[in-house]
């Protein structure tokens, strides 16, 4: 299982390191190249924990524990990397600067450590692996310690306080979502140093529990992911916001038709006609979505008058006999109480039996609601056939109805 996991954080590291490259490349930042040192440490240390290649190295340089310990060195400069983009983000360039030198010396004197651990094993008579299964062995339990506690536990606790923290006063929406990940992921790489050092602990009281490689690959892998999401998340997040404001404009675009017929019966109710220009809407399009949908429903409650109780009743009528669900009949019967009202109000005739103020429809889901249901009301208003046939059904209604200015007396 160990195996499958790794390949698949090796695959996805460097897919990300690729991707950040290209971005720094073309936009060069001093956060930016952190972030792509670090994936690029990460999809190599990655690579290089695979098993089967880890084993390979080893064989191959007759050095056990090669591959390892090159793969606990990318992890560290993961951690160097990540805490720099970190630091110049929440302090001051000249204290930051300050704060990843000290960092960077004492990683680098924590790693030299573990390199002279590391050959002090290669002269044993009988190999060891640095893993907790040999943690018996003083070496070995040095170099894990040293690895666990600096590699992880202050790193991580580090970078999930800085993270978290500077979520919270962030203002660009992608930077604060990628930072609380990032934060998460970091939590998970603490769960991994935990899982280690308990493992470790225990052999070295002399006991031997199983299940430790499973376990320590699962959460690294979970942290590594979320991590470098985290990370990544401020450049490829925006792309989805970018969906977002197509979907807005295809939303503008489709309440076209109900806004168009409403405002041009009550055109006193267009507050910004430069809307009109396509061009304009689609350089402000929450404002324009705004304004249509305000429109809209001013159009609506301006309209109330002439909105007769008894047009209900026929649209609900031919609305059961349309093959439609019952959103898309509701929204029809609204579409045709709007085109009945639009006629009555042409004409200057008031509803005799006026629609109760109740039963205006309040779809949930808030702002978006709003909008997927007005939506559907335009799509029906401008085609569907319960529309066309009150229309045509409610002519009757018309001579029991009175101008406007006498029903007021």
């Amino acid at each position: 299982m160990d195996t499958a996991l790794y390949a698949a954080c090796s695959l996805a590291g460097w897919i990300a390191f690729g991707y950040m490259l290209r971005l720094q490349r073309r936009q060069p930042s001093h956060a930016r190249g952190a972030i792509c040192v670090a994936l690029g440490a990460f999809a190599f240390g990655i690579t290089l924990a695979v098993p089967p290649l880890a084993t390979a190295i080893d064989h191959a340089s007759g050095l056990p524990n090669l591959a390892k310990v090159l793969s606990h060195g990318c992890a560290m400069t993961i951690a160097v990397s990540a805490e720099s983009m970190l630091l110049h983000l929440a302090l001051p360039p000249r204290t930051a600067a300050a704060r990843v030198r000290l960092w960077m010396l004492v990683t680098g004197g924590a790693f030299l450590a573990m390199v002279g651990l590391f050959a002090y094993t290669l002269t044993y008579d009988s190999p060891v692996l640095l893993t907790v299964e040999y943690a018996t062995d003083p070496a070995v339990t040095a170099y894990l310690l040293i690895f666990m506690t600096l590699g992880f536990f202050a790193y991580c606790t580090d970078i999930a306080r800085l993270c978290w923290r500077f979520a919270q006063i962030c203002g660009r929406p992608w930077l604060r979502r990628g930072l609380r990940v990032t934060a998460v992921g970091a939590a998970f790489a603490l769960l991994y140093s935990t899982n280690k050092i308990v493992y470790l602990v225990a052999y070295w009281n002399g006991y031997r529990p199983t299940g430790e490689r499973e376990i320590a690959a699962v959460l690294v892998t979970i942290g590594a992911l979320l991590m470098m999401v985290g990370l990544t998340m401020p450049a490829w997040g925006p792309i989805f916001a970018i969906t977002r404001r197509w979907d807005d404009y295809r939303s503008y675009r489709q309440l076209e038709p109900l806004w168009r017929d409403l405002i041009a019966e009550l055109p006193e109710l267009e507050l910004d006609a430069s809307l009109r220009r396509p061009l304009t809407a689609v350089r402000d399009i929450d404002y324009a979505l705004t304004r249509r949908v305000a429109e809209i429903r001013d159009a609506r409650l301006a309209l109330r008058p002439y909105m007769d109780a008894r047009v209900t009743v026929l649209a609900e009528q031919f609305a059961e006999q349309a093959e439609v669900t019952d959103e898309e009949q509701g929204a029809a019967v609204e579409a045709a109480h709007l085109a009945c009202a639009v006629r009555a109000h042409r004409a200057g005739l008031a509803a005799e039996l006026i629609q109760p103020a109740g039963d205006l429809h309040r779809p949930a889901g808030g702002y978006a609601g709003e909008v997927s249901w007005l939506t559907l009301v335009s799509a029906a208003y401008a085609r569907s056939v319960v529309v066309a046939r009150t229309l045509t059904a409610s002519r009757h209604l018309r001579s029991s109805r009175s101008p406007l200015g006498d029903a007021r007396r």
